[in-house]
C-alpha cells in the first residue's frame, strides 16, 4: 500500500514538476497507476519506489515513465464542436484577411492521442475542398510519452471514430483491412500535416519554431492552480502573435488574470 507520506512525497513532485494536482483523494489511483512500474522495477513495494525515485538517483529515468502513469488522456474527436464551427466559419477566414501568405500553424497543447490535431486537420481540409486557398501544418504536443507514440500511429477504435461526422470519416479514416479488427486509421495525407513533440507546458520557454496562429489547449488547466494556470497561459500568449486565436475548455476561464487576451467567443479569445 502507497503510504500517505510517500504519497505526499510524490504528489508534491508532479505538482512542481508538471503542474498537475493530487488531493489526498487521488491516493488510491496513484497507487494503482504505479502499479505497472513496481513489476518493471521487479520492486516489492512503493517504499522502495519512492527511495529508487527520490533518494537512489532513480528520477532521472524514472520521470518519464512517472508521469506517464499520472497524466488522464480523455479525449474525443470533435470534442466541443462549437469550437470547431468557430474556427472554420470566423478564425480561419479572419487570419487569412490579415496574414501576408495563406500559411496557417496550429498547436494542439497537451494534446493526448492526438483525435484534437486530427480533428482540426479535418476541418481544415474540408475548407480547403470547398474552395479556401491556404497551406498548414499541426503541431501537437504532450507530457506523455505513451500517448504520443499512439497519437503518431494515427489508430482509433471503430467506437471512437463513430464521432467524426460520416462525410468526414468516410474521406480520411480507413477501416482496417483484417475485418476482425475494429479499427480506423487517418489517412496518411493528414497524418503528414500533424508532428508530434513531448513537452511539458511547466518549461520557461516553449521550443517552438515559430508562433503558432491558432492554439487549443483545452482541459487541461483545470488541474492546475491558479498561479500555475496564470503562468501557463502567460507563455502560451507569448507563443502567439497579436491577433492569433486560444481556444480553451468550457469549464476553464481567464477571470482574474492579467492577459493580453479578448474574449471573442465561448471560451475563444483574441491575443491583442
Amino acid at each position: 500500500m502507497l503510504s500517505q507520506s510517500d504519497f505526499r512525497r510524490l504528489a508534491q513532485f508532479i505538482q512542481g514538476y508538471c503542474g498537475i494536482r493530487l488531493p489526498d483523494s487521488k491516493r488510491t489511483m496513484l497507487e494503482g497507476r504505479l502499479r505497472r512500474r513496481l513489476v518493471a522495477l521487479h520492486m516489492s513495494d512503493y517504499r522502495q519506489y519512492c527511495r529508487y525515485v527520490f533518494d537512489e538517483n532513480g528520477l532521472g529515468d524514472e520521470v518519464i515513465h512517472l508521469i506517464d502513469a499520472v497524466t488522464t488522456n480523455k479525449t474525443d474527436f470533435f470534442r466541443e464542436p462549437e469550437h470547431f464551427r468557430f474556427l472554420a466559419e470566423v478564425v480561419v477566414p479572419r487570419l487569412l484577411e490579415t496574414k501576408r501568405t495563406p500559411r496557417l500553424t496550429l498547436w494542439s497543447a497537451a494534446s493526448s492521442i492526438g483525435a484534437e490535431a486530427y480533428t482540426l486537420c479535418m476541418v481544415l481540409e474540408d475548407m480547403i475542398r470547398a474552395g479556401f486557398r491556404f497551406d498548414y501544418t499541426v503541431l501537437a504536443t504532450d507530457i506523455s510519452t505513451q500517448v504520443l507514440e499512439r497519437a503518431a500511429r494515427g489508430i482509433f477504435s471503430t467506437d471512437m471514430a463513430r464521432q467524426v461526422p460520416s462525410v468526414f470519416r468516410g474521406r480520411y479514416l480507413m477501416q482496417a483491412r483484417d475485418p476482425g479488427r475494429p479499427e480506423m486509421r487517418v489517412i496518411p495525407e493528414l497524418r503528414a500535416k500533424v508532428q508530434f513533440m513531448r513537452m511539458n507546458l511547466l518549461e520557461d520557454a516553449y521550443p517552438l519554431s515559430q508562433p503558432s496562429d491558432v492554439v487549443f489547449c483545452r482541459n487541461i488547466l483545470i488541474y492546475f492552480d491558479k498561479p500555475t494556470q496564470e503562468k501557463v497561459l502567460d507563455r502560451l500568449c507569448a507563443a502567439m502573435p497579436p491577433g492569433g486565436y486560444l481556444f480553451l475548455g468550457h469549464s476553464e476561464t481567464i477571470a482574474g488574470l492579467a492577459l493580453p487576451l479578448e474574449q471573442v467567443a465561448t471560451t475563444v479569445f483574441v491575443r491583442v
